[in-house]
């Protein structure tokens, strides 16, 4: 019989569940972030250059299937991470297709659409063989590993297919397959087996990609001073712009991030509630929003006073307002949407409300962004100090 630590020191191990131990996020974790965060830096340069309905639904769509891929590996390790040498090819090969992927992302619906969709099977096929080798070793969770199964060979297949489609069509496979595998996490709170997640492991997770696409709005703070020769006006912009990038971290790791982690563990079985599903979903439009805020902190410094087009107003103004989305459906958990009012439902249409004030100039416009952000954070506060929201012990 081998013992726990003999086991631990071999290069090939079965999968097992880790949810019961206290783990956080690995290294190998993290160099795979920095390949997705490759691809949002792609898309949201290539949205700066088409700030028009189109390439704001293409930043959507790009952003969506990014943020899945992502999501799906995640929840994979969350509950399977058994980092023996097959899962770290594995998962190497996975970043090695995040890569072309991000290659691609300039231009993933024109010249680099076969090379995007090479990319992403590539993170579908190795899914796939995760899970399969799960379903074999962990036959206590083999009724959720089915459905998650189920749902990526879908998905893969439709991508497959996408291949040999020209025209609309194709994206069209792409856009089912993505919404049919985004069934089975759905599926699986209701009618999986004994396969929990790790509700430690999973915030940790969720935060460290936020972090990461919020490093997309510092950058255009950076890039936005530079270009413009550190004109005064443009500078002045730049501050309010870090100001509600700022901001926006307060309100997502002291407030938003504390509450939707205390709905998650709330609960002794998280994974037949629908907190964690409203917890993972959330953060779709909360990290697209914080990635369109990107773009327009950019946009307002380049054009600080005039010239601003209506692309660069609402990428600023709309992505803050599905931050907020994003955060009421994440702390809502079973409470339902009575948890999100005022805080911080009741910012959503002042912060959209700027967007639709045509006469404002950026630099007094993305300056009542930053107060009303600023405001959301000491409305927040004033939740916490009445009890309505928890207190993250670790901030």
């Amino acid at each position: 019989m081998t013992n726990d630590s003999e086991q631990s020191t071999r290069l090939i191990r079965p999968p097992q569940l880790r949810t019961g131990e206290d783990r956080s996020a690995s290294r190998l974790e993290l160099f795979l972030d920095l390949a997705y965060v490759l691809v949002v830096a792609e898309i949201a340069g290539a949205f700066a250059l088409d700030l028009t309905w189109h390439g704001a639904a293409v930043f959507a769509a790009m952003f969506t299937i990014t943020w899945w891929s992502w999501v799906t590996i995640t929840l994979y390790a969350n509950r399977f991470d058994t980092d023996d040498v097959l899962y770290r090819l594995a998962k190497l090969a996975g970043a090695f297709g995040v890569a072309i992927m991000a290659a691609a992302a300039s231009d993933p619906t024109g010249a680099e659409t076969t090379a995007f969709t090479v990319g992403y099977l590539i993170t579908r096929v190795l899914l796939l063989a995760l899970y399969a080798r799960a379903w074999r070793h962990v036959h206590e969770a083999r009724t959720t590993i089915t459905i998650y199964l189920a749902g990526t060979t879908v998905g893969a297949a439709l991508w497959a297919a996408s291949l040999f489609v020209p025209g609309p069509a194709k994206f069209w496979l792409w856009g089912l397959g993505v919404a049919l595998e985004a069934t089975a996490p759905l599926i699986a709170t209701r009618k999986g087996d004994n396969a929990p997640l790790h509700v430690e492991h999973l915030p940790e997770r969720f935060g460290l990609f936020v972090i990461l696409v919020l490093g997309e709005s510092i950058a255009s703070v950076v890039v936005g001073m530079h270009d413009t020769h550190w004109n005064p006006t443009s500078v002045f912009v730049a501050a309010v712009g870090f100001t509600v990038a700022a901001a926006l971290w307060w309100n997502y790791f002291d407030l938003g991030a504390a509450a939707g982690k205390e709905r998650l563990t709330s609960s002794d079985r998280p994974q037949r509630t629908p907190s964690a599903d409203r917890y993972a979903y959330g953060h779709l439009p909360l990290t697209l929003g914080l990635a369109a805020v990107g773009v327009g902190i950019e946009q307002y410094i380049v054009h600080p006073a005039g010239e601003l087009s209506p692309g660069g107003r609402w990428a600023l103004c709309g992505g803050a307002a599905l931050f907020l989305v994003g955060t009421a459906v994440m702390i809502s958990g079973d409470h339902g949407w009575r948890a999100v009012w005022p805080w911080p439902a009741a910012a959503v249409p002042v912060v959209l409300a700027v967007g639709y004030v045509d006469e404002l100039i950026p630099a007094v416009s993305v300056t009542a962004i930053g107060v009303a952000m600023i405001v959301v954070i000491l409305a927040g506060l004033r939740e916490q100090r009445r009890g309505k929201l928890p207190v993250d012990e670790n901030a």
